[in-house]
């Protein structure tokens, strides 16, 4: 039998150990809290790719489009195009994302707030898939964008099936701004990049604009067979100005877009600016306007 001193020394040695284990377990629950990333979005198309990703964001951007349910507890910065500074630093974020096009956006504010955002090139398709491909192997979600890349790179193989054999149908793609009439979108821009993956041939091409100013004899010597129409920003009054514009402007009924009703409006959450999570959706969809079926 046991002496109660010895009993009491193996008790006291047995709480020690629970004692230590227990201090370790806490130091790796505090170790893996320090390590969680707190990231900013301040774009809709960061937040789709970083729910795509299943990342964790402290910040999104103040928008009407749907937030995704993880996200719903998310502090609102504000505005992609001015998003505030000052809540974004009360975040104390390690790492803010924006896409490269909003670049000249972040000025003073950002700098007084000691802020250095990264701007993720969401151009083309190609660029979305290699951004989602690094942040993936940045934040571990190598499988998640695996998974991503695969199915965008399955329907670029569908698109490019349906297209093989015909002849390429000449596109018009017009980026429509609220309150200050439309922009035309070149083979550099996002929308143009989806155009030439679906088998359709920009009729304006640049070797490094995005956009260029339009003119009624260049449309009409185009003469388009499809028109695509982006009303990404404020769609009810872009659409409106759209329609006024196609029915007082008599170069459009001379094109051949118009002529055999092949007009197409093209609005959020399927189609934006910048590329964006929805890539496979938008390009499925042009796809079927280019080539339709019967």
């Amino acid at each position: 039998m046991k002496s109660p001193r010895k009993i009491a020394l193996i008790t006291i040695g047995v709480i020690a150990i629970i004692g230590f284990s227990g201090g370790i377990f806490a130091m790796h629950q505090q170790s893996k809290a320090t390590k969680q990333p707190r990231i900013v979005a301040t774009t809709y198309a960061v937040v789709q790719i970083a729910d795509r990703l299943k990342l964790p964001l402290v910040g999104v951007p103040t928008t009407s489009n749907k937030m995704p349910a993880r996200y719903k507890a998310a502090t609102r910065i504000g505005n992609p195009m001015s998003p505030s500074a000052e809540k974004i630093a009360s975040l104390h974020p390690t790492a803010i994302y924006s896409v490269t096009t909003l670049k000249d956006q972040f000025g003073k504010s950002f700098k007084q707030q000691h802020l250095t955002p990264h701007f993720l090139n969401l151009t083309s398709v190609a660029d979305l898939k290699q951004t989602v491909q690094k942040m993936g192997k940045h934040y571990h979600r190598q499988t998640e964008s695996r998974q991503a890349v695969a199915q965008i790179n399955q329907t670029i193989k569908q698109a490019r099936r349906t297209s093989n054999g015909h002849a390429k149908p000449r596109v018009l793609v017009l980026m429509g701004l609220p309150g200050a009439g439309y922009m035309v979108e070149t083979n550099q821009s996002y929308i143009g990049d989806l155009v030439r993956l679906a088998g359709g041939q920009n009729v304006f091409t640049s070797k490094s604009q995005e956009v260029i100013q339009p003119s009624n004899e260049a449309i009409k010597k185009a003469n388009p067979q499809v028109i695509l129409r982006l009303e990404h920003a404020m769609p009810k009054m872009v659409t409106a100005q759209f329609n006024s514009e196609f029915k007082t402007n008599t170069v459009w009924r001379q094109t051949a877009a118009v002529k055999s009703q092949r007009v197409y409006d093209l609005q959020e959450p399927d189609f934006d600016a910048t590329a964006n999570m929805h890539a496979s959706t938008a390009l499925k969809r042009i796809s079927n306007w280019l080539y339709p079926r019967g």
